[in-house]
């Protein structure tokens, strides 16, 4: 199982690429609404999501956490309860955490990037308190998965599935959408 976090603000592109990706391959995903069922992106774009807040749980089938940027949805993410109790989760249980664009901020100001290879959108690098800042567009170092913007949502969805399902996987998705 796969939690993708939707919070007021979120950046569609980075938020419902990695969705795809990673349902695509098979992987079960449930996008999770912070503060209601309808959440809108940063473009207006509004996401009815499977679940809300109060309606997950956390155990060992949970594989991995995603976080998507945009503004304020990276705001909004990070100062909500549930999405701070599966990062907790995550950590203490070495599932995957996966933030992109402005997102990885959030994993930084926990300290939870210190010595690790991390990358987010520019001008966001500094809360990236500890990382040793990348020049890749999609990392993954350990645990942790990061990327740099929506320009790279695809290729940090099918980072997420490698992650999980193996290199393979991620390599027939790639081929079977005509992505480089």
């Amino acid at each position: 199982m796969v939690y993708c976090f939707l919070a007021e603000g979120f950046e569609e592109v980075e938020a419902l690429a990695a969705v795809d990706m990673i349902r695509r391959a098979g992987i079960e995903l449930k996008t999770v609404g912070v503060g209601g069922k309808l959440i809108s992106g940063a473009h207006g774009i509004r996401v009815e999501c499977d679940k809300v807040c109060d309606d997950i749980f956390f155990d060992n089938t949970l594989e991995a956490v995603v976080l998507p940027g945009g503004m304020p949805g990276t705001l909004n993410l990070e100062k909500d309860n549930t999405v701070q109790r599966a990062i907790d989760f995550a950590v203490s249980n070495g599932k995957l955490l996966c933030a992109i664009c402005a997102a990885p901020s959030i994993l930084g100001h926990r300290g939870l990037l210190d010595g690790k290879e991390a990358i987010a959108y520019p001008g966001f690098e500094k809360d990236l308190e500890g990382a040793v800042i990348s020049d890749k567009y999609v990392v993954r170092d350990s645990n942790i998965i990061t990327a740099k913007g929506a320009g790279v949502a695809v290729d940090f969805g099918l980072e997420i599935v490698s992650a999980i399902s193996g290199a393979d996987k991620a390599d027939e998705i790639r081929k079977a959408i005509q992505c480089k």
